[in-house]
């Protein structure tokens, strides 16, 4: 997979681990999905998501236009984005030592580009339906599965949406927590971040 010319703006020290890309995707299960129009119109969904292999997978609904607009195989970006906090410079321990400190903002985020399609066909949307559920169910001691449902219910449920299937051509990822920081800074902002109620993790290089 390339990066295209115009890429998300990534510092070297924040270059996500080509290792976690894919689980921090599957952990996050949902994606904006931004596509433009014939008129050059740019739309954006949110929806759940699946990465298998080289393909992105989801559904909106039926009622929504967005899908309507989506000119089979043009470019969509599917941008898919963990936690994300403030971070106040206040709580690096250099603030004491020269002041020369200003806020920022941590996050993690991976942009999913390639062509777009639409799918229509209602075995195709159950199947994908069907793996989804799957995917989030599974971990629940007592999982849900699709044909627990009566069938014609199911049916039912299945009419109000379709799905869109992105072909993965490139896929870049930050994660931006504070790694140009000391250890001793990044350890404020975990401080700082646990004092407002925040859970550190993902947000902060430990």
């Amino acid at each position: 997979m390339s990066t295209p010319a115009a890429s998300l703006y990534v510092p070297r020290f924040n270059v996500m681990d080509a290792d976690d890309v894919r689980p921090f995707v599957r952990a996050v299960g949902t994606a904006q999905l931004v596509t433009v129009g014939a008129d050059g119109v740019p739309d954006a969904t949110f929806l759940p998501v699946l990465w298998e292999d080289e393909l992105l997978v989801g559904h909106l609904a039926r009622a929504n236009p967005h899908w309507r607009r989506i000119v089979d195989g043009s470019p969509a970006l599917a941008v898919v984005t963990g936690p994300d906090a403030y971070v106040s410079p206040s709580w690096y321990a250099t603030k004491a030592e020269h002041g020369r400190v200003v806020p920022t903002w941590n996050y993690s985020v991976v942009h999913l580009r390639g062509q777009v399609s639409v799918h229509d066909d209602p075995e195709w949307v159950r199947g994908m339906v069907t793996r989804l559920t799957d995917r989030h169910e599974q971990p629940r001691a007592e999982p849900w599965a699709v044909t627990d449902a009566p069938a014609d219910y199911v049916e039912k449920n299945l009419r109000p949406i379709v799905g869109v299937e992105l072909v993965v051509e490139s896929v870049e990822a930050k994660a931006k927590l504070s790694q140009n920081r000391s250890e001793e800074d990044r350890a404020g902002v975990a401080r700082g971040l646990a004092a407002e109620g925040r859970e550190p993790g993902g947000l902060v290089q430990p």
